[in-house]
């Protein structure tokens, strides 16, 4: 289909490669078994299919669109072998993502006329919220681009250490207040030394907590409506960090968060450590939000763009083929 022509470079597609390994091997163990004694793709096969796509957690939306793909195929061409079918899934998948004109970024990146560029970091304790602020801020700065962090999750002094941790690892600066300030007050004073520093992209942390979807909204409505004073039509971006390794409950709290305020864009994080890989097709292609970034390692480094053609080829690549 000549979707699958080399965008990354050999050590960022073998980290992705590696990054996926989990996912891959539970995968095509699934497959294995069941197209295990038949020869060409039936109805059995595909229920059989269905099944393996819905327990890799791709999603039963995604899933009953890829299995509707395949049969089209199967009627059109009218014999399929089951040799054949790592191919058309992999076809399929990508021809399915295509349609959603998002994940074809190579490298992090801002807009140019943006500036300050302002990001807003939502998601649950614990998915690795301020993991990911510190490798982008690492990534932007790698470029030569100013950044500054704002430590707005307030509730807890951890958040705040840890973020003042990676401001140290990354040396960039950070702005933050005591334990239980008004998060809205530490997104105004960063906002306002983004500006004083002519920075070029400043990104906010905010409190990760869900058992109350009203008070969430309020309080992101707040910080959102208190930077506006400081520069208009902030925040820029709104990134929702999501922990792939919890599978179907990455898209509950995408839909939670996204009824809480407005996301423009996702991360998908701890793939490495997961069987669950299959999550990032399902939320790509049922959610109106880009996956922007996706964490498949512990290395600063392993923070990569969503790249679709990559995350397909990789995803069906077997070791040795």
């Amino acid at each position: 289909m000549g979707l699958f022509k080399k965008i990354f470079s050999s050590e960022k597609k073998e980290t992705l490669d590696k990054g996926l390994e989990k996912t891959k091997t539970s995968f095509f163990s699934k497959l294995g078994k069941a197209v295990a004694g038949k020869s060409k793709v039936d109805d059995d096969v595909l229920d059989n299919l269905e099944e393996v796509l819905v327990t890799s957690d791709v999603g039963v939306e995604t899933t009953l669109k890829i299995i509707d793909r395949i049969e089209a195929r199967v009627s059109r061409d009218k014999y399929m072998g089951t040799d054949e079918l790592n191919g058309i899934l992999r076809e399929e998948i990508a021809g399915l993502l295509s349609e959603t004109h998002v994940g074809e970024a190579t490298r992090v990146q801002v807009p140019k006329d943006i500036r300050p560029y302002v990001i807003m970091v939502v998601g649950v304790n614990g998915v690795g919220k301020t993991t990911t602020i510190g490798k982008l801020a690492h990534q932007f700065k790698a470029q030569g681009l100013k950044v500054v962090l704002g430590a707005a999750d307030t509730f807890r002094a951890a958040a705040i250490d840890q973020l003042q941790v990676w401001a140290d690892r990354v040396d960039v600066p950070i702005v933050k207040q005591q334990m239980g300030s008004d998060p809205a007050s530490v997104a105004f004073d960063t906002l306002s030394s983004a500006v004083t520093q002519d920075a070029d992209v400043v990104i906010i942390d905010t409190a990760g907590r869900l058992h109350n979807k009203v008070n969430l909204m309020n309080e992101l409505t707040k910080v959102k409506r208190v930077m506006q004073k400081v520069v208009e039509d902030t925040p820029h971006e709104v990134l929702l960090v999501l922990d792939g390794s919890t599978g179907q409950n990455a898209f509950e709290q995408a839909k939670q968060f996204t009824k809480a305020t407005e996301v423009t864009a996702l991360a998908v994080t701890k793939l490495d450590g997961t069987a669950k890989g299959g999550v990032v097709i399902g939320i790509s292609d049922q959610f109106q939000i880009p996956v922007k970034y996706i964490g498949v390692g512990e290395g600063i480094e392993d923070l990569q763009v969503f790249n679709k053609y990559e995350f397909v080829d990789s995803f069906f690549t077997i070791k040795g083929q």
